[in-house]
């Protein structure tokens, strides 16, 4: 893979629209925000799909599915290691590699550890299976 190219448990400071904004119908994420690469997949025309989850300071809400990053996780991935942070695993982005224009800065702030990462993915794979994930697609 190409340094640009967007891999699993690399966080980038990216414009995350969640499900209840996209429901309003608005397109933008309100304020940019880290957030980590589940995974990134090719679809049918070839494109690379990038499925993204949200970082936040704000502890999440009861019946939300979030990991809490530990403070060794957030200093690989040049977080704030001052206040408690989560990556909220039930609601990712969907967004095109090639077109996206929330996808500013191409050079990842940082990176999570490969367990850690591996642990983001088991969970989002467990909520897409059981039918608890929200996807608000950019594409």
């Amino acid at each position: 893979m190409t340094a640009d190219f967007p891999a699993a448990g690399q966080v980038f400071d990216y414009h995350f629209l969640w499900k209840w904004q996209a429901e309003r119908g608005e397109t933008e994420g309100r304020k940019k925000r880290p957030s980590c690469v589940v995974v990134v997949v090719t679809n049918q025309a070839g494109q690379h799909v990038m499925f993204i989850a949200p970082i936040t300071s704000k502890s999440p809400a009861p019946g939300r599915t979030a990991l809490e990053i530990p403070e060794t996780e957030a200093r690989r991935a040049r977080l704030e290691t001052d206040v408690p942070l989560w990556v909220i695993l039930d609601e990712l982005n969907a967004d095109v590699l090639e077109t996206s224009y929330t996808l500013e800065e191409r050079s990842p702030r940082g990176s999570f550890g490969a367990a850690f990462t591996d642990a983001i993915l088991h969970e989002v794979q467990r909520l897409r299976t059981a039918g608890g994930l929200k996807l608000s697609r950019r594409t």
